[in-house]
């Protein structure tokens, strides 16, 4: 995933401004469903999700890697969808399809790179120890014996006093960063909470802010949130980035296994563990590690167009019509591997992610179409694309909706389905961010079941999906995880079934459709979502942030422009 420094400071500088908070909604009073609205959330049911995911994770779909033929009929199968179920195209060009013009950059690196120190050299092997891609698109990048300098974790955050450059000229230095924020302090960036300080994307666009040539972050399971397979593979292919992205760029951005960066620290003369624990505090000064690196990287640059698929359901009210609940889930995953896997296996099928989530969007679409009576604002349906190359369909969507961030009320991200039983729980990405978490807990309370919060803050969830482009906007919204306490099974067995699924199928190959799967609670999560949706279709009020959120500015500032207008 890609996201500009923009994105960064935007949402840095938004945090800092002080105004009085819009009024919220009162949410205290949440309506059970009604007959219709039970009778619709019928259509969210296992056929209509089996059918929908057994074709966009088909073979030959290859992979819906973004400009692909896959991926446009991907597109294609979800337009029809929409426009069989009497929606209308929500393009600003009044189509199905607001186009997403890429830069594809596929960057053939080194079979070997060398660190030198001294008369002493560390030779390691790409993929099986690093990873690199280019900085830019351009079809030469590289740099000759820059030297290595350990930054901690690669911050600058100055309502916590943070900054580990301190002001260190690092212009055509390769910067090595551990991944994610520090940890130890509660007090500080949240304790064990990662923000987005510690999202690599934001690490990568800092390193290139002060002129570095490169950065590597070294790749824990733990502090990634995923194994190291996951890196091989997501960084391995063609890599996508807005057309026209603007901010200074570096030559080299990548990744270091543990093991790799042990060894460099050891060449360097230090201890990486002693490293670690030095940048866990405030006062760390970056330690130049007296080695240097040359790297080359060929590169093969072509522009590439996906797209955002948009369907509306337009509101009943003549005042509230204007204002719209988002549905989205993004169409795409990675595509082909240019190797086969094991199985002889080549192809990216995507079934959980995220085809399983536009099958829920498609079903969602379906359930508000056989309401006697529609909401009273608007409902887009948005199937965006380009997610895994770092959310770029909703970066541009967000950039360009079909109504200004002041009128979209509330967007219910649909990233990945339950595949293994109906749980007890209802895991809530972000809980605590807005009052959507009392329609989301009065929901859950209908169908006997109870909220829990992000079971892993610390791996940054929030901000690794598509709700997040929309964050930034100003727009709240509600991002599930599947629960784990699963009916009918041992304390514990959800976590493991969630977590081998994770080691062994997350970005890889074998994540394709089964019809082993359990998707009963897949459908109580997403009828969750189209009654907290349809309940923030019809309130009075637009939902809103809660009140010092990160993104509660963002909100105002959406407002303001609208009460502009």
């Amino acid at each position: 995933m890609r996201s500009s420094i923009l994105a960064a400071s935007l949402v840095a500088s938004l945090a800092s401004i002080a105004f009085v908070a819009p009024e919220r909604a009162a949410c205290d009073e949440v309506d059970m469903p009604n007959a219709s609205e039970k009778s619709a959330a019928t259509a969210i049911n296992d056929a209509t999700l089996r059918a929908h995911i057994r074709f966009l994770a088909d073979d030959l779909l290859e992979g819906r890697g973004p400009g692909t033929r896959g991926d446009q009929l991907a597109q294609r199968y979800i337009a029809t969808q929409f426009e069989a179920l009497g929606l209308k195209p929500a393009a600003p060009d009044g189509t199905w399809y607001q186009p997403v013009p890429l830069v594809g950059t596929k960057t053939l690196p080194p079979a070997t790179i060398t660190f030198h120190q001294g008369e002493k050299s560390l030779e390691l092997k790409y993929s099986d120890d690093f990873m690199a891609n280019a900085g830019r698109p351009a079809e030469q990048l590289g740099f000759r014996d820059a030297e290595v300098v350990f930054v901690g974790f690669g911050i600058v955050a100055p309502e916590y006093d943070w900054n580990d450059y301190k002001d260190m000229d690092l212009k055509g230095k390769v910067l090595l960063m551990m991944n994610n924020d520090p940890a130890d302090d509660p007090q500080l960036f949240a304790g064990r909470r990662r923000l987005y300080y510690g999202r690599w994307d934001y690490k990568y666009a800092m390193a290139a802010k002060v002129g570095a040539a490169g950065a590597l972050i070294i790749h824990t399971t733990e502090s990634a949130g995923y194994p190291y397979q996951v890196v091989q593979t997501s960084w391995a292919g063609e890599e996508f980035e807005l057309e026209g992205q603007q901010g200074p760029r570096d030559e080299m951005n990548g990744w270091l296994t543990d093991e790799a960066a042990r060894r460099l620290a050891k060449l360097s003369g230090h201890d990486l563990d002693a490293l670690r624990a030095a940048a866990e505090e405030r006062e760390f000064q970056p330690v130049p590690l007296s080695t240097t690196l040359s790297i080359d990287l060929r590169c093969e640059s072509r522009k590439q167009t996906t797209a955002n698929v948009l369907g509306l359901l337009e509101g009943s009210d003549p005042e509230l019509k204007s204002e719209m609940i988002v549905y989205m889930a993004h169409h795409d995953h990675i595509g082909m591997s240019a190797e086969r896997d094991e199985r002889g296996d080549n192809i990216y099928n995507g079934a959980i992610d995220n085809a399983s989530g536009v099958a829920a969007l498609l079903a969602t679409a379906q359930a508000y179409s056989q309401l006697k009576q529609r909401p009273a604002r608007s409902i887009l349906f948005a199937a965006v694309g380009a997610e895994e190359q770092g959310l770029l369909g909703s970066e541009f969507l967000a950039a360009h909706p079909p109504a200004p961030a002041g009128y979209l009320g509330a967007v219910m991200n649909i990233d990945g389905l339950n595949f293994y039983g109906r749980t007890r729980d209802v895991n809530v990405i972000g809980y605590g961010k807005s009052n959507l978490d009392t329609l989301v807990a009065a929901v859950a309370k209908w169908q006997e079941r109870h909220v829990t919060p992000d079971r892993f803050p610390d791996r940054g969830f929030y901000y690794r999906s598509d709700q997040f482009s929309l964050a930034k906007v100003g727009v709240p919204g509600v991002y599930l995880h599947a629960g784990i306490d699963v009916i009918g099974k041992p304390a514990g067995w959800g976590q493991q079934r969630r977590e081998d699924w994770e080691a062994t199928n997350y970005h890889q190959q074998s994540d394709e459709y089964s019809d082993q799967w359990d998707l009963s609670g897949a459908i109580a999560d997403a009828r969750l979502l189209f009654y907290v949706g349809l309940r923030a279709a019809q309130q009075a009020a637009m939902p809103a942030w809660n009140p010092g959120d990160e993104f509660e500015a963002a909100r105002h500032a959406a407002l303001q422009q609208r009460r502009a207008e």
